[in-house]
C-alpha cells in the first residue's frame, strides 16, 4: 500500500497536476476523491488542526464557498464546519498531501512538493 494519500477531486485539474507530477516521479499514492468517499469529520478536525484551523483548511475563493448563504460562512464550531464539509466537500482546498508520518499539506506546487519528498530543486523528473 502505498504511503502517500492525496485527497481532492477527480476532476479538479491542480490535483491531476499534483497525480501527474506523482507519477513522474515514481512516488506510489493512493487518490481519495471526497466527494466519493467523504472524509470523517475526526480527519477533518485533525487535519485543521495539524494547519492551523479551519481557515487554512477552507477554500473560500471557491465557487462553492461564494454561492453559499452568508450565515453558513461563520461556523463557530468543530461540529459545524464539519457539517459544512459534509454537505459540501469540494470546499475543501485541494489537494490534501498526507504523508506515512500522519504530515498533511494542502495545495500543489512543483518547488513545494519537490521540498515535501526531498527532491532536488533541479530534479526534473524521468
Amino acid at each position: 500500500m502505498a504511503d502517500v494519500t492525496v485527497y481532492g477531486l477527480d476532476k479538479c485539474d491542480t490535483c491531476r497536476k499534483a497525480r501527474n507530477w506523482l507519477d513522474r516521479f515514481g512516488i506510489a499514492y493512493r487518490f481519495v476523491d471526497y466527494r466519493e468517499q467523504r472524509v470523517a469529520p475526526d480527519t477533518l478536525k485533525a487535519w485543521a488542526r495539524q494547519l492551523g484551523g479551519w481557515d487554512k483548511l477552507i477554500n473560500r475563493a471557491s465557487t462553492t464557498w461564494r454561492a453559499l448563504p452568508e450565515a453558513r460562512k461563520s461556523p463557530g464550531s468543530d461540529p459545524e464546519w464539519t457539517l459544512l464539509l459534509k454537505e459540501y466537500p469540494a470546499l475543501v482546498k485541494r489537494p490534501v498531501l498526507v504523508t506515512a508520518d500522519g504530515t498533511v499539506s494542502v495545495g500543489f506546487t512543483d518547488k513545494a512538493w519537490k521540498l515535501r519528498f526531498g527532491l532536488q530543486a533541479d530534479h526534473a523528473g524521468r
